[in-house]
C-alpha cells in the first residue's frame, strides 16, 4: 500500500511538474533563450504583454495554426524577416492557435521540422470572444493575422503575407519609428 502511494505521489509530482514548466513564465523562456528547448502555453494574460511593449524594437506578432494551410505557407516568411533584419531591433513572435492535445502530436514535430528559430508561444484560451478584440478590435478572429508595432504605430493584418507584402509593412514601420 505504502509501495503505491509512492510511486503514484512521484507519478503526480512529475506530471505537475512537467506540467507547470510547460506553462511556465513565458518571459523567463525567451530571456533565457529557452525556446528552442519548449515551446510554453500560456493563457490569453500571458500573451497580452507580448503585444503591447514600448521600446524602439519593432515587433511581428503572428497567429497561426499547423492545420491553416495560409499560416503554414507564409511561416518561412517571417522566418526569412527575423534572418534579415537580425541586426536591427526587430522580433517576430509566433502565436501558435493549436488545439493543446496537439502540443506534441503536430506543433513540436513542425517546429523541428521547419527549423523555426523565432520565438513560439501556444496560446490555450479558449474565450476567444474576450481576447481576439484585444488583439485589434477589427480581427474577425480568422487566421493568419499579423500585428506588427513599435512604441509609435501599430499595424494589424488579416491576411496571408507574400514575403514582399510583409517586408514592405515591416519596413514601412520602421522607416516611421526612425523618423
Amino acid at each position: 500500500m505504502l509501495r503505491t502511494f509512492t510511486l503514484l505521489a512521484l507519478a503526480t509530482f512529475t506530471f505537475s511538474c512537467v506540467s507547470n514548466q510547460k506553462k511556465g513564465n513565458i518571459e523567463n523562456s525567451i530571456a533565457e533563450n529557452k525556446i528552442s528547448e519548449i515551446i510554453p502555453i500560456v493563457d490569453f494574460d500571458g500573451v497580452k504583454p507580448l503585444l503591447h511593449k514600448d521600446s524602439d524594437t519593432l515587433y511581428v506578432v503572428n497567429f497561426w495554426a499547423t492545420w491553416c494551410a495560409p499560416c503554414v505557407k507564409e511561416i518561412p516568411y517571417f522566418e526569412q524577416i527575423a534572418l534579415e533584419f537580425a541586426n536591427q531591433k526587430l522580433k517576430v513572435i509566433l502565436i501558435n492557435l493549436d488545439f493543446p492535445n496537439h502540443y506534441e502530436s503536430r506543433l513540436l514535430p513542425f517546429v523541428k521540422e521547419h527549423g523555426i528559430k523565432s520565438t513560439i508561444v501556444m496560446l490555450d484560451d479558449p474565450d476567444a470572444n474576450r481576447w481576439i478584440n484585444q488583439v485589434d478590435t477589427t480581427w474577425s478572429g480568422s487566421i493568419p493575422a499579423t500585428l506588427i508595432y513599435n512604441r509609435h504605430e501599430r499595424k494589424f493584418f488579416e491576411q496571408e503575407f507574400t514575403y514582399q507584402e510583409l517586408k514592405d509593412a515591416v519596413t514601412s514601420l520602421q522607416l516611421k519609428a526612425e523618423n
